[in-house]
Parts: C-alpha cells; structure tokens; sequence
C-alpha cells in the first residue's frame, strides 16, 4: 500500500539487465516486468524499484545508499551470491547487533546482508 511521504520506489543503473536479473531471480528470487529493452522493475521486495540501461553502478564509497537485505542464514545467503556471480567486497565481518558482508552483483551495484549471528 503506497503511503504519503514514504519511500516507495528506488532505481539502479545497470550495464548488464540481463544479467542482473539472473543474477536477483536465482539469489533472492524477485520476479521483474520489462519496460522496453532498457529498463525492469522488481516489486515485493519490501521495496519496489527497477533497474535502468547505463554504464554506472551504486558504490557506497562513491556516497552511494547502501541497500541492506536481512537473512536468516548469512552463510547460505553468502553462498548463493558468489554461486550466482556476485562479488564480496567486504568479507563477512562482526558490529554491534549482528554481522554482514557486502557485494555486488554483476552490473556492479554494492548491496549488503546482515544477520543477527554468525
């Protein structure tokens, strides 16, 4: 339901649609609608967006916003993305209240996943 003043949408560059869209249908299952050859959206997701054809990606040491999932199972959620093409590009890695580890996926936007324990 689509409140007022509330985030409802987020979009990301994306070099390669095909590919990230493998890449998020076999991690974390989303389903995607294309709109034309240069654009698909995601919904479902706890936040609805798509991804756009361009040569740029989300890096948060670029200032990018960082985009967190939660799992249940960190390390099972660790193996689907480095076994679906994704990057690490921090290892997994311990703060107050939990761990994460942050990669990327295959047109190049840093997403991360935390746990609440090892």
């Amino acid at each position: 339901m689509k409140q007022h003043e509330k985030l409802n949408y987020v979009e990301f560059a994306a070099k390669d649609l095909a590919a990230t869209k493998a890449f998020f249908e076999a991690v974390f299952g989303w389903q995607f609608t294309d709109f034309g050859p240069e654009y698909t959206a995601f919904s479902d997701q706890g936040l609805d967006g798509g991804f756009y054809l361009a040569d740029k990606h989300s890096a948060s040491e670029q200032g990018s916003a960082l985009l967190v999932f939660y799992s249940a199972d960190i390390h099972a959620t660790l193996a689907k993305v480095t076994g679906n093409g994704g990057t690490v590009v921090k290892p997994l890695f311990e703060f107050p209240g939990g761990c994460r580890f942050h990669f990327t996926e295959p047109s190049g936007n840093e997403f991360a996943v935390w746990s609440e324990s090892r």
